[in-house]
């Protein structure tokens, strides 16, 4: 399984620590925040400062108006290992917010920025919600996937909420009632990822998605995946008649109006020209 760090050679895509953050590290870079859990001696398990400091690295990206995307990966040999037993998600030390791990994963589902996650190593448990929730999932071929809490009596409740919507029954009810491991090859079969690559290529492949949601509109981009979203709940009539104003609304914003002008004069868009600057690291 590929280090974060070790294949980003070339590039910084980990950053360091935000200020104030002691456990993940938040980074700007082509239109990208790469949010970067840093726990490799725990395998970046989730406790409650680390869910903390996502939420607000994701407050952040969302305010950011030259975010375009958002990246979530880890360091060492896992992605996430699931909840630290000893300080788990929801609960805060004196003087900090507690946040509850399920809000963090809405905020990653219902957000308008795309969300990538960069999966570089093993994603067990709880940190399958952060696969489940992502937009896009790009995995390492080797890295090895679990819903492991039936192995000690208990079972992915919250979780199961974003992942069985991709899963499905069928691949759920054996994944999530065996604990069966399964690596990233599997888990573009079993539709938890979307592709599965060597190591040494993840980041690049992430760069690529980075590269094509880059030259979309970011309004357009924010509306795609609310239409992801919604559409399935419809019935064909109510869909039609919903996508028609959709439709209507967005033919005729100034985003349009420039995408179709740069189409004529053969140029880029506005939006593709300014994300195409360095790293903002803090």
């Amino acid at each position: 399984m590929s280090d974060a760090d070790s294949t980003a050679s070339g590039s910084t895509t980990t950053g360091s620590p935000a200020p104030g953050s002691t456990q993940t590290s938040y980074e700007v870079r082509r239109g990208a925040a790469w949010i970067t859990l840093r726990r490799p001696e725990v395998r970046n398990a989730l406790s409650a400062t680390l869910v903390n400091e996502l939420a607000d690295h994701l407050d952040r990206a969302a305010a950011d108006v030259a975010v375009r995307s958002i990246v979530i990966t880890g360091t060492g040999k896992a992605f996430c290992a699931g909840a630290d037993l000893k300080n788990p998600p929801g609960r805060a030390a004196e003087g900090e917010r507690a946040v509850a791990y399920h809000d963090v994963l809405t905020a990653i589902w219902e957000g308008s920025k795309p969300v990538i996650a960069a999966i570089n190593g093993a994603a067990f448990a709880g940190g399958l919600g952060l696969v489940g929730a992502a937009d896009i999932v790009i995995s390492d071929e080797d890295a090895l996937f679990s819903f492991s809490e039936v192995r000690i009596g208990v079972i992915p409740a919250i979780i199961s909420v974003v992942c069985l919507r991709k899963l499905g029954a069928h691949h759920g009810m054996r994944l999530l009632i065996t604990g069966d491991r399964f690596d990233g090859r599997q888990a573009v079969e079993y539709g938890l990822a979307h592709r599965a690559v060597p190591g040494d290529q993840l980041q690049q492949a992430v760069q690529d998605e980075i590269d094509m949601i880059n030259l979309g509109g970011p309004n357009a981009v924010a509306e795609c995946k609310q239409l992801v979203r919604a559409v399935p709940n419809w019935s064909l009539d109510e869909g039609f008649r919903q996508t028609t104003t959709w439709s209507r609304r967005l033919f005729q914003s100034d985003e349009a109006a420039e995408g179709m002008a740069a189409f004529r004069e053969k140029r880029k868009p506005s939006w593709a020209t300014a994300t195409d600057q360095g790293s903002d690291e803090s």
